[in-house]
């Protein structure tokens, strides 16, 4: 083979390097590998910032008072800030005693005495915002009193 033989091949070849290099099925795929990148970074941030919940909004509450006074030893149960409104429950509890607490709007705001098996006298009184809403007497052994009211969502303050 001569040397023009030679270059003459050899030219057709790196004309056709040249023509893979540049085909448009290669930037595709340099492209779509590229997008694919992006994406899982974008799905792997969302994963990753999954953890955080948005906040419960806070529940309104207003200022309710609870006193039982008299003899004996009770058992005092109330509503308080619990929002999911379950009772908070005071066992042996020696008369007098008062608590104020932030009872959530919507709820019911109720305290229970029980009096223990020695009996006595106690009486149960609530006030929401700093007006009495109710009285109620409980008297001997295992002697019961319920004070509840209303504690509505555009009451006083919240």
């Amino acid at each position: 083979m001569s040397s023009s033989e030679i270059t003459e091949n050899a030219a057709p070849q790196e004309s056709e390097h040249a023509s893979i290099k540049d085909s448009p099925d290669r930037r595709g795929l340099l492209v779509a590998g590229t997008v694919l990148i992006a994406c899982l970074g974008l799905v792997g941030y969302g994963m990753l910032d999954a953890d955080e919940q948005p906040k419960p909004q806070a529940v309104p509450t207003a200022e309710v008072t609870y006193e039982v006074t008299g003899t004996g030893t009770v058992e005092i149960s109330y509503l308080a800030r619990s929002e999911d409104g379950t009772a908070t429950v005071e066992k042996g509890v020696t008369l007098p005693w008062k608590k104020s607490v932030r009872a959530p709007r919507g709820k019911a705001p109720t305290v229970a005495v029980v009096l223990d098996e020695k009996g006595g006298q106690a009486a149960c009184t609530l006030a929401v915002q700093g007006k009495h809403v109710q009285r109620a007497t409980a008297m001997g052994e295992f002697g019961r009193a319920t004070c509840s009211g209303n504690l509505l969502s555009g009451d006083g303050e919240g």
